[in-house]
């Protein structure tokens, strides 16, 4: 099914880049917007960048942190869009979505978790070889 604006503009595959990013912006700010788990993210993704910068971590190791950080704010992006896909289709209690949400919330958790190890190893190595804790 093609998405349109209003019944004057073309399918959402004959759109232009500047609409289709335009979109996708929007996309962002609405996911964002309301959602307080985003401010717990990007404060933790602030931290992990300033603890980066300050244990001048490797440019591999910054892909691998950018990569953890990206992938805990995508899954809270799809988690935001099933969100509000499920208010849209019903707003009385349904098991069928409410086990699609807590699927979706449950890949945020294991997002997050893996970032957190990915991160917690790094930095540890990172701060041991700053403190000499290892030859």
């Amino acid at each position: 099914m093609d998405r349109t604006n209003s019944e004057t503009e073309a399918p959402a595959n004959c759109r232009g880049w500047v609409a289709k990013f335009r979109n996708a912006f929007r996309g962002i700010v609405q996911g964002v917007c309301g959602q307080s788990s985003f401010y717990v993210h990007f404060t933790v993704a602030l931290a992990v960048v300033i603890a980066g910068w300050l244990l001048q971590v490797t440019v591999l190791e910054w892909g691998l942190l950018i990569v953890c950080i990206t992938s805990v704010l995508v899954a809270e992006m799809f988690n935001s869009a099933l969100e509000a896909l499920a208010k849209a289709i019903d707003t009385e209690q349904n098991p069928h979505l409410g086990r699609a949400l807590d699927i979706s919330s449950a890949a945020v958790l294991l997002a997050s978790i893996g970032a957190v190890v990915l991160g917690t190893t790094l930095f540890v190595y990172r701060l041991g070889t700053a403190l000499r804790w290892w030859s």
